[in-house]
């Protein structure tokens, strides 16, 4: 568990010290706020931030001060434009003052120089920053520094089709028993694709949609690696991973359920959409995603009953050498280089007003995520809703997080890159655990150990 470190008391004076004089002195401040994964159901990632600034410039009102904090705050829905808009920016000097992005950003940013350190600005041993899960301010940490403030918290389910497992003999009781059947690990990866096979030969869904898994790139396909025994990061060296085995059983189990025709080989590539409305729309058998999924799904595509369609477990384990299991991805707020450092305390102050319990309860339950403290966990917008509640207490504790290392970008594009031919079939599992071992090998050397 990571020590949360506390700020000398000069060092906090002095930085309270420049706030009160950016208060003083700016009357009319701009704050810019980029958030990528951010829609219609998570807008709180820079709602919470214009909520801060109301509270900061009526604290200021009080002190006899005018002041005005405008927040330009722009959501990109996707990442890939998110982050490139990111790096143009950071290269041209106009770096937004806040960033909100995946964890995993932090090693790969904090390096090339775009990012401040946010634990220089603010004091982790006072509220509200002082009841942040431990676990999630060292998944914001990297080389010994804290350089952003947990945005939220989530985990990835397994969602099964209540409907469809009746149709292939599945009594309620069977089905409120199967997420501990794979927490004990009694049903598999490959018990589902069984189960997936039925509701197609039933003809309770068409044929490839027995198996509906993420259609794309994305922090999901680890939590497979898991399943078959894989690890991320070694926890003595911190160095990364690829465990030939695990991989193999990964890629194989993909293949396997190509071959048994429960999902096309085509399938990669899939729309975000047609996924959407396959699944909320009960036309899917077995998926899986992530807990902000249901919000997604009530809001946009029409589904009435969550609870009545689905159930929902960890991602079962591929064999007995793995584990049921859940990636959690947290985003962070995120100091950038840009601006001044007047400019980086006043948004430091804002990311902090922004991490009261009551504010962020407001983005966990619309958007269907997380708790990001102990404190949050007890307000009753957040303690009464059930889905929050049942995904804090069954899925979480289970989960782990992909490493902020600024070298796993590199091994996570040879996994995918992998993961799509042996799927596609242009390439054997043998051939495409070769290729990503030859290509970690050269990019990394010793960065990362080869089992």
């Amino acid at each position: 568990m990571t020590v949360l470190p506390r700020l000398k008391f000069a060092v906090l004076a002095s930085i309270l010290l420049a706030s009160t004089a950016v208060l003083a002195e700016a009357r009319d401040v701009t704050i810019s706020v980029w958030a990528g994964g951010t829609g219609p159901t998570n807008n709180y990632r820079i709602e919470a931030i214009k909520m801060a600034a109301d509270v900061v410039e009526r604290e200021a009102a009080i002190r006899g001060e005018d002041l005005k904090i405008t927040i330009d705050g722009q959501a990109w829905n996707g990442w890939d434009d998110f982050k490139q808009a990111v790096t143009l920016a950071a290269e041209s000097k106009k770096a937004p003052n806040i960033i909100v992005t995946g964890h995993e950003d932090i090693g790969p940013w904090s390096q090339s120089g775009l990012l401040r350190p946010i634990q220089d600005y603010v004091d982790f041993g006072a509220w509200p920053l002082n009841q942040l899960y431990p676990n999630l301010i060292a998944v914001s940490s990297y080389d010994g520094r804290i350089w952003g403030i947990p945005q939220d918290a989530e985990a990835r389910a397994f969602y099964f089709s209540r409907s469809h497992l009746k149709a292939i003999g599945y009594s309620e009781t069977d089905i409120d028993a199967l997420p501990g059947k794979v927490e004990r690990g009694e049903y598999t990866l490959y018990s589902m694709l069984d189960d997936a096979k039925k509701m197609q030969d039933a003809k309770v869904v068409e044929p490839g949609k027995g198996f509906m898994p993420r259609p794309n790139n994305g922090t999901d396909y680890w939590q497979f690696y898991q399943s078959f025994g894989g690890e991320l990061a070694d926890a003595e060296s911190g160095k990364l991973v690829l465990d030939r085995t695990a991989l193999t059983g990964m890629y194989q189990f993909f293949a396997d359920a190509v071959a048994k025709g429960v999902v096309p080989a085509t399938y990669l590539g899939m729309t975000w959409d047609t996924w959407h409305q396959a699944v909320a729309g009960d036309k899917a058998g077995i998926t899986h995603g992530g807990t902000w999924h249901k919000a997604e799904w009530e809001a946009k595509w029409g589904m009435k009953d969550f609870f009545g369609q689905m159930q929902y477990s960890l991602v079962p384990a591929g064999n007995e050498k793995g584990r049921a299991n859940t990636i959690t991805h947290p985003l962070v707020y995120l100091l950038s280089t840009g601006g001044t450092d007047e400019d980086a305390t006043l948004a430091a102050e804002l990311i902090t007003i922004a991490s009261e319990p009551h504010i962020n309860a407001l983005h966990a339950v619309k958007s269907g995520h997380l708790a990001i403290g102990s404190a949050e966990a007890g307000i009753p917008l957040y303690a009464n809703d059930r889905w929050t509640t049942i995904a804090t207490e069954s899925l979480l504790p289970h989960a782990n997080a992909i490493p902020n290392n600024s070298d796993f970008g590199v091994y996570w594009k040879a996994m995918y890159k992998g993961l799509e031919a042996s799927w596609t079939k242009t390439s054997s599992v043998a051939d495409a655990v070769k290729a990503v071992e030859a290509e970690v090998r050269a990019a990394l050397g010793d960065k990362i150990i080869i089992r």
